[in-house]
């Protein structure tokens, strides 16, 4: 059928004006991926060295997501989208490289000073935690000790408890951190393991997200992630955990580009 001269001008017109449309988008997204810091802002916090990765445009109230563990630096590279979801939000990240501690109070004791350094820079006096693996100890080991200073804590295949794992595969690094014999620690371990103290975070309403492998055979769901999960909901509080079917420790697109875990930071960094 013949189409009328000013009914394929006007789709014309329209089709010049989506396509400049689009165009518009795709700089714009470029814009905004070439704002975004490439590298890490790097400042010392007594012997240690912290990395920073501000949003171009932070957020109200500056959020901010504390990411653990930080060795030697802060590589946003295989978690581009959280990385960039998270800029373009308004929401930096941060970490603290402790080296290979496993949550003692020592060690928390220095992760606060971290803590204060962020504050006093202008961030959000309440930071949501992340923890990757034994990332997940460092950040649980802080927050239960400072419930109040926690907006949310997010873990990826988190070590919550210490008898399953610490005293296990990283046995010498975990007793180093608390200065104790492998007897004494095991004797005061209610009083050092995460998941038997989550008092404080329960009563500051600390909500909670993980996601875990159920093939992780080095930190295995079972005795971490569920623990944790059961003793929280029977207790009050929030808890949201993905279980991804026959992965296991793993670097891989399911846990770095996770939809849940995205969103769960969106809204409480609010």
């Amino acid at each position: 059928m013949k189409q009328n001269p000013i009914t394929r001008r006007a789709f014309s017109l329209s089709s010049i004006a989506l396509t400049a449309m689009g165009l518009a988008g795709f700089t714009l997204t470029l814009a905004a991926q070439d704002v975004l810091p490439k590298t890490a802002e790097t400042f010392d916090v007594g012997e240690n060295k912290a990395f920073l990765y501000a949003a171009p445009e932070p957020a109200a109230g500056k959020p901010w997501v504390w990411y653990a563990p930080t060795l030697k630096n802060l590589n946003p590279a295989e978690r581009r989208g959280y990385y960039e979801t998270f800029a373009k939000a308004g929401i930096s990240i941060a970490g603290f490289d402790l080296g290979e501690v496993r949550g003692s109070p020592a060690s928390t004791a220095k992760f606060t000073l971290f803590y204060d350094a962020m504050v006093k820079r202008g961030y959000s006096p309440k930071p949501i935690l992340l923890g990757q693996s034994r990332g997940g100890m460092m950040t649980l080991a802080w927050a239960f000790r400072n419930p109040d200073k926690v907006k949310a804590w997010v873990g990826i295949y988190p070590v919550c408890n210490l008898a399953s794992w610490s005293l296990k595969s990283s046995k010498p690094q975990t007793l180093a951190d608390f200065a104790m014999t492998e007897t004494e620690l095991v004797a005061n371990l209610a009083e050092f393991n995460p998941i038997d103290n989550l008092k404080g975070l329960l009563a500051n309403k600390v909500p909670m997200f993980a996601v875990h492998g159920d093939k992780d055979n080095l930190v295995p769901y079972d005795l971490n992630t569920k623990i944790l999960k059961e003793r929280y909901e029977a207790g009050g509080g929030s808890i949201q955990v993905k279980i991804i079917p026959d992965k296991g420790h793993q670097v891989d697109p399911t846990f770095f580009q996770c939809q849940e875990l995205v969103d769960f930071v969106l809204k409480h960094s609010k």
